[in-house]
């Protein structure tokens, strides 16, 4: 009876920002309350174990899970409990096991250890041997390294943006993993591009990035091939191997491993141009708001929670009051502050507050006197997936036109979760402030007029020059004007 144990870490962080993440941001799941979170749910683990209980000769032993919403650097103490906390929950249940599924984001970051991820498999390494297979999962968005390379026996990697196939990219991994016990034996090749990519043209159902997610998914399906995807890493976790990469895994054919991650990369470079972002300038956008019979949407990617901002950015709302834009505005702001005065004050109650800006300097506060029209727990299900979200206390405050969503906690705004929540319907708004790059099509595109994509400040801007990398290799496009591309595969097996 194969015993397969299950473990999972998962954050994105962004360098950028100016606050250091801790433990507390994380949910912690120690064995049973790892599998019972995840059952039939869309995650990776929840794809993995509907594979595995089609085998009733499987046994799954769940191990331990540690998952944050996206935020700054973690703080290396922090890490270093996570990280104990993990192997000393695997160790006693190595002896008997006979293989490790481990999901991944891949683009986790500390103040320390720039490669958390690849630590931990390293030390998990050191625990299993050589001879017990690891297979893991990332998030396209991940980075992955030569270190987690080197102690994994294969992966499965997202092939949609936005996300919507986080359980099937789990139940790939899970299905490589199983050929790897009945005797397959992974090659991988990776081809690191010198490009960081971002805007529409990711979107892998309409833009061009998609054509590379569309070859790695034909590969899938060639006999002898195991797993393949495109990776544009994460622009804001600036550490060293931070780029894009094209990754192949071949049932122990080097030359094919290699050739198809060549060509992958290669086509990826050619596009590289096109998948850059058109932003707007902050003026421009309002002075056009005014032009749209229906909604429109200020998409505010450089502030998004989901990639690892702050989320209490007030530029948007600042420029819409200063330009004296008078249609009805919906907004979200993470802002602990104003929430615990609203809750003192009660529901009903008008204070004067300062909004934005409580975690990142970069933004100047915003004096408002504001009504307080809701008040709630924070705690409700995400529209994407169900899952739940942790926002703490929350606030609806009400200025005029402006209706501010207020958080106490950081959570994504990559649907309209946070508005229902509050029985906030996003289609009676004129102009509704997103603080995602991308969402599903249907939350809000597929309603709204127009969707600007601003050229504001923030810790995840998709004007990436600005942002002052100094860790990732250079050059790099576009941070340098004149990148040179010698494609070469690294092979791991």
């Amino acid at each position: 009876m194969p015993r397969i144990l299950l473990a999972e870490c998962k954050q994105e962080i962004s360098s950028f920002n100016p606050i250091i993440g801790d433990y507390d941001n994380f949910t912690i799941n120690r064995g049973p309350e790892l599998l019972a979170y995840h059952q039939d749910k869309e995650t990776e683990l929840g794809g993995a174990l509907h594979v595995f209980a089609t085998d009733p000769e499987i046994e799954t032993v769940p191990i331990y899970g540690a998952r944050a919403p996206s935020a700054g650097p973690l703080a290396q103490k922090d890490f270093d409990r996570i990280a104990a906390e993990l192997l000393d929950a695997i160790k006693p249940h190595v002896e008997g096991a006979d293989a490790v599924f481990f999901a991944m984001h891949g683009a986790m970051g500390c103040t320390e250890e720039l490669d958390p991820e690849g630590y931990l498999l390293q030390e998990l390494r050191k625990l299993t041997g050589a001879q017990i297979p690891i297979v893991i999962t990332q998030d396209l968005h991940g980075i992955l390294t030569a270190r987690m390379l080197e102690h994994t026996n294969g992966l499965a990697i997202y092939h949609t943006y936005p996300h919507v196939d986080f359980a099937d990219t789990g139940r790939r991994a899970a299905e490589l993993l199983l050929k790897v016990l009945n005797g397959a034996e992974p090659v991988v090749a990776r081809v690191r591009v010198p490009a960081l990519v971002r805007g529409d043209e990711l979107i892998t159902a309409s833009g061009v990035y998609g054509e590379s997610i569309r070859y790695a998914q034909a590969l899938e399906q060639q006999p002898g091939i195991l797993a393949a995807g495109m990776m544009i890493g994460n622009p804001f976790t600036d550490v060293p191997e931070l780029c894009s990469q094209a990754v192949v895994v071949a049932d122990g054919d080097e030359d094919v491993a290699r050739s198809e991650a060549l060509q992958m990369a290669a086509d990826f470079w050619s596009r590289r141009e096109k998948m850059q972002p058109a932003l707007i300038d902050i003026e421009d956008a309002v002075a056009r708001a005014s032009d749209y019979d229906g909604p429109v949407i200020f998409t505010d990617a450089a502030d998004a929670p989901s990639s690892g901002a702050t989320g209490d950015s007030n530029a948007l709302v600042a420029a819409l009051r200063d330009g004296g834009y008078r249609g009805k505005v919906l907004a979200p702001l993470v802002d602990a502050p104003a929430v615990y005065m609203a809750h003192d004050a009660g529901l009903g109650a008008t204070i004067p507050v300062v909004l934005g800006g409580s975690l990142d300097s970069r933004f100047p506060p915003l004096d408002l006197e504001v009504e307080v029209v809701q008040l709630g727990d924070g705690e409700y299900p995400s529209e994407s997936w169900g899952t739940p979200e942790h926002a703490g206390h929350t606030a609806v405050l009400q200025c005029d036109n402006l209706t501010i969503v207020c958080v106490s906690r950081s959570v994504r705004f990559i649907d309209r979760s946070v508005f229902i929540a509050h029985d906030l319907d996003a289609k009676d708004y004129d102009l509704i402030v997103v603080k995602s790059p991308h969402c599903q099509w249907q939350f809000f595109d597929e309603w709204a007029d127009a969707n600007l994509n601003i050229d504001a400040p923030g810790s995840t801007s998709a004007n990436l020059p600005t942002l002052g990398h100094s860790a990732c290799q250079r050059p790099m496009y576009p941070l340098d004007p004149d990148v040179a591309f010698e494609p070469h595969a690294e092979i791991f097996a």
